[in-house]
């Protein structure tokens, strides 16, 4: 099971409003993102919503970064089994 968390996001735009997000910030930690490799409206099928889907690279690690209609940004978690 997957969970959302909420990540501060740095990004840049451009001149015709196209979002870049640079790096994430993750539990006081920051995270550049090397590459945005594909953009695409898509759903949290892990963690639930929906949103634009950001495939990112940072290091070696392929990931998702989501941006959900008000605006936000999370990643999808593993919840951990205590």
């Amino acid at each position: 099971m997957a969970h959302r968390t909420y990540v501060r996001v740095f990004a840049i735009f451009d001149e015709s409003g196209e979002v870049s997000p640079m790096s994430l910030q993750l539990r006081g930690r920051t995270y550049a993102i090397d590459r945005v490799l594909a953009k695409r409206y898509a759903f949290a099928t892990k963690a639930g919503g929906q949103g634009m889907r950001y495939t990112i690279r940072i290091g070696e690690q392929q990931t998702y970064l989501f941006q959900d209609e008000h605006q936000r940004w999370f990643v999808e978690e593993k919840e951990h089994v205590q």
